[in-house]
Formats: C-alpha cells, structure tokens, sequence
C-alpha cells in the first residue's frame, strides 16, 4: 500500500498512489476523526546512495464537532510532503529525516503519513466563523434564534452600581 521496493527505483522515480481507510490502524492514537479515506499521492526517487526523497500530497477530511455549538463539521485537510528516508548515520540524526535500516530493500511511507496527518488536522473546529454557540443557561442553538432566556447580570459591573446607589441617597 504505501511500501515501495527501492529495486524498482533502479528504472528511475515511483510514482506512488494509495488510499489508506480512516479505520486504517496507522492513524490509531491520533486522537482524530476521518470522514473518509486519506488520499496519498507522489513521486519516490533515489537523491543518493542509500538515500530516497519522496514528493507527495495528503488530502483527507477530518471530522468533528463545532467548538460553539456542537453540530456536526467536517473539514477537508490538503497538504503537500516531501521526505527524506535515509540510511547513513548522519542523517538519522536529522529530525526531519526517516531512517532506513542498512541495506534496506523497501521505504515504508507510512510513517511520514501519519506525521503530516497529525500536523495538519485541527484540533478544533468551528462550523463557521459568525457560530454563536449554545445558551449557557438553557443549551439552546443561539444560530437558530434568540432563545428567550435573561442576560445574565455583568457581575463586573456591580461595583459601580452599588455606588450609583450611594450617591442618589
């Protein structure tokens, strides 16, 4: 799915295509919804010896609750990667590298995946940007209309109307 035989670079870049479910247990721990599949799509070729760069791009859409009001969201998420897998020491030191074992016959793309995937989903999202939320007295969709329940009394301001009072006696 998203492993490569590194032999087949031998002929010149892989182009890579894959669709990885949202129950896929790559994305376990996460802590992100999937409305559906995630779309990875690139180019792996060989940059050196023991060292392979892969292009690519990520398009999935990551489902969740409003932040405001608790509707249902869903929010397409699109990004472009591009990854280094390397088998030399001194680019296993590199945090933006992924290592390869020596002598390595396959790149597992998967893990540069789930990296992108977690970077770019949000943690929060908002069904729009004007969401007014819920009544914190009675939990009702502000969007759909006023909900009839009282201000609440600004407590902030008490201190001044206490001394309005004062002053009228």
């Amino acid at each position: 799915m998203l492993q490569y035989d590194l032999r087949e670079l031998a002929r010149g870049p892989v182009e890579t295509q894959a669709e990885v479910a949202a129950d896929d247990v790559l994305f376990d721990g996460l802590g992100i919804a999937l409305a559906g599949p995630v779309r990875v799509g690139g180019r792996l070729q060989a940059t050196g010896e023991g060292r392979f760069y892969w292009h690519g791009s990520l398009r999935a859409v990551v489902a969740g609750e409003c932040r405001r009001c608790l509707a249902p969201v869903a929010v397409p998420v699109e990004s472009e990667i591009g990854a280094l897998f390397a088998e030399d020491a001194e680019a296993q030191e590199d945090p933006d590298a992924y290592p390869l074992p020596p002598h390595a016959t396959e790149v597992d793309l998967r893990p540069a995946v789930r990296e992108e995937l977690a970077l770019l989903a949000p943690r929060y999202v908002e069904c729009r940007e004007d969401c007014r939320g819920l009544c914190p007295r009675c939990g009702k969709d502000l969007n759909a209309g006023p909900c009839g329940c009282e201000p609440a009394p600004d407590t902030r301001w008490q201190a001044l109307a206490d001394l309005k009072g004062k002053l009228r006696d």
